[in-house]
Formats: structure tokens, C-alpha cells, sequence
């Protein structure tokens, strides 16, 4: 079975919705797709019935933003097939309505150099948990500000240590669940905990540390950020702790930082069948 285990909706920061990346999954041939919006399981019931519709196996999960304390970093953990998801959504909310606060401020902070209105940006974020960079810079694009999603202006804005609006999205510390508190409550609702792309924000100490103590069930190998050796490394990490490996194209649409289409990178069959089959050894 071909399967993409992590993609983006307008519920989140992807500039598609549900059933536009459902029909998406069913023209690129894939038998079986994650929908991994940013802190929320909105997309699951939704999803499973268009999946249905479109001949798509859908295994529900959300993407976790958290933070990893001892190394001041970000972290993304998805959770797969969680068998109790209401004892996720309170994090989802809190994580969503503090991330919509932050994000207003940043909207002030651009509106004040670059003048749009704050309807030119909700127009993107519409649908929406919270607004994204990338809804403000579609705006600005739409403006003639600049004609790239990412680039100059939006390093302007957004770098994390001299962008405009660097002390708004330099307070994850603040904003974002710790690590450990994240697998505890992924675990206590029976899903399975992944790493996801351990390039992005450096995560291999982490990751490491995770798996020696078993605290988490898998690593996403294949995506588009990886260098040259990290899947042979995080291969060789997954085999010697018994991790479940997986592979996502972390499609958001237009929003992508690079080039990418569905099912650019693959889950292999037999992880994707550990995620469907896991008892709930942790409820």
C-alpha cells in the first residue's frame, strides 16, 4: 500500500482543504493518507467520510507542536490512530488559542509597516485554527509587497532572531507543551508517538533520548528536509530501538517552504500496518 503519513489542510497552515487533498491522494495513486493539521483532530470525521468516497484508507492523527526544554528547541510529534482522541483536545485548544493570540500580534506588527488590513489576511486564514505566517505573507503578496511566499520579506518579518516579529515567534518556551508531557498524554490516549522530520529542528539528541528510555514509538525517516546519510541514520537509530518508521511529504500546498506533491515520500507497508494494528498497551 502506498501511504503519505503526513499533510496539511486550510485547517491548519496548507492552502488546500479536506477533500481537495483527498481527491489529490486518490490521483497520485495512494491507498492511504494522514491528515496531520497543526494541533487539531478537526479534519477526522470529515475526512474519514471523503475517504471513503474516494477509495482512500484514512488513519486519523494531529501534529504536535511541543518544546524540548533541555535543548531550548522545537519538536513536531505526530499522533497516529489515537483510540481515546478526546483526551487530546484539550491540548489541541490550548495549543490553538494561545498560537491564534500570537499570531494576531504578529498581524499588528506587519500591518504597521507594510498597511493592509487585518481582513486581507483573514481572508487566507479563514477556516483556519489560528492565523499563519503564511496567510500574511499571501496577503502581502496580494498587495505587491513582494512576489515570493518566502524570501527577503519574509526573513524581514519572520527570522527567528532579528525578524520584525522575532519576539512573537521566539516564545515556544512559553507557548508549547513540553516533549515529555506530549508522549504521556499521545500514550494515555492509545495512539502512537512519531518524531516527525528530526532535521527541521535538529532533533536527533532528542530523538535518541527518547528511544533509549521508550518514550517514543517512531520516527518519520523520509521527508523532503532530510540530508544526505539521515535516513541510513535514523534507520539504523529505528532498528536498534525498535522504533516504527515512517514517511510523509508534509504537503501544505502553496504553503510548502520548497517543491513538494503528495506522496513524495512514502510510509513502508509493514509500519503503516503497526500503526493500524497497535493495541491500546498504553489506555
Amino acid at each position: 500500500m502506498k501511504a503519505d503519513l503526513h499533510c496539511h489542510t486550510t485547517l491548519s497552515d496548507g492552502s488546500l482543504g479536506i477533500e481537495e487533498v483527498i481527491a489529490q491522494a486518490k490521483r497520485k495513486g495512494l491507498d492511504c493518507l494522514s491528515i496531520t493539521d497543526h494541533d487539531t483532530l478537526s479534519s477526522v470525521s470529515r475526512a474519514s467520510v471523503l475517504g471513503q468516497r474516494y477509495g482512500i484508507q484514512m488513519i486519523p492523527a494531529v501534529e504536535f507542536s511541543a518544546f524540548d526544554g533541555k535543548r531550548g528547541a522545537k519538536a513536531h510529534i505526530i499522533c497516529y490512530n489515537p483510540k481515546k482522541p478526546d483526551r487530546l483536545e484539550g491540548l489541541c485548544l490550548r495549543t490553538s488559542e494561545s498560537r491564534k493570540a500570537r499570531g494576531k500580534k504578529m498581524a499588528m506588527r506587519v500591518i504597521e509597516k507594510y498597511p493592509i488590513t487585518l481582513e486581507n489576511i483573514a481572508k487566507y486564514a479563514a477556516g483556519s485554527k489560528a492565523v499563519y505566517k503564511c496567510h500574511i505573507m499571501h496577503a502581502l503578496m496580494d498587495y505587491g509587497y513582494t512576489t515570493n511566499l518566502y524570501g527577503d520579506v519574509y526573513n524581514e518579518l519572520f527570522n527567528v532572531n532579528t525578524g520584525l516579529c522575532s519576539p512573537e515567534v521566539s516564545t515556544e518556551s512559553d507557548e508549547y507543551p513540553e516533549v515529555r508531557f506530549v508522549l504521556q498524554l499521545i500514550h494515555s490516549a492509545g495512539g502512537t508517538a512519531v518524531l516527525a522530520h528530526p532535521r527541521v529542528y535538529n532533533n536527533f539528541d532528542l530523538l535518541e533520548e527518547l528511544a533509549a528510555a521508550e518514550e517514543i514509538d517512531g520516527v518519520e525517516v523520509w521527508h523532503g528536509s532530510a540530508k544526505e546519510g539521515d535516513a541510513e541514520r535514523l534507520s539504523a537509530l529505528a532498528e536498534k530501538y525498535n522504533l516504527v518508521t515512517t514517511g510523509g511529504s508534509d504537503f501544505h500546498g502553496f504553503y510548502n517552504h520548497y517543491p513538494t506533491s503528495l506522496g513524495n515520500s512514502l510510509t513502508p507497508e509493514a509500519s503503516l500496518q503497526k500503526i493500524i494494528s497497535k493495541k491500546e498497551a498504553h489506555v
